[in-house]
C-alpha cells in the first residue's frame, strides 16, 4: 500500500536466513473496499514493525480495488503467532477488518 514496506532493506537483506512465508488474499465485501483499505493503512506500520517481521506488503488490486494481497515474511513460525497474538492485529485485523470481508484466503511458505 505504501513505500513504507522495508525501512530501506533491500529485498535479499530481508530474505537472507531464510523464514516463513505467508501470502493472503482478501476481498472486501460490496462496498467496503475503502474501509478495509483505510484499516490496513493504519496497521501496516505497526506489523512491518514487529521484531520478527523481515517483510510485510499490502497491495491494492488495481483491477480490481476490492481485492487486496498481503506478502508477509517473518523470521520464524514463533514470529507468526506473535504476530497473530499482538494487540494491534486483533483490534485492526480481528476486530475491523475481518467482518468486512467477503473472503480471505491464506497460505504458508518456506523460503528456497
Amino acid at each position: 500500500m505504501y513505500a513504507q514496506a522495508m525501512k530501506q532493506r533491500t529485498v535479499s537483506e530481508a530474505t537472507s536466513g531464510g523464514g516463513l512465508l505467508v501470502v493472503a488474499q482478501w476481498e472486501a465485501r460490496e462496498g467496503q473496499a475503502d474501509n478495509v483499505a483505510e484499516i490496513l493503512r493504519g496497521f501496516l506500520p505497526e506489523a512491518q514493525s514487529e521484531p520478527g517481521v523481515k517483510l510485510f506488503l499490502i497491495s491494492r488490486g488495481t483491477e480490481n480495488p476490492a481485492q487486496f494481497l498481503f506478502y508477509e515474511l517473518f523470521r520464524d513460525e514463533a514470529a507468526f503467532k506473535a504476530h497473530q497474538e499482538s494487540a494491534h492485529f486483533k483490534t485492526h485485523i480481528a476486530g475491523r477488518a475481518l467482518p468486512l470481508l467477503a473472503r480471505r484466503e491464506r497460505a504458508q511458505y518456506a523460503l528456497l
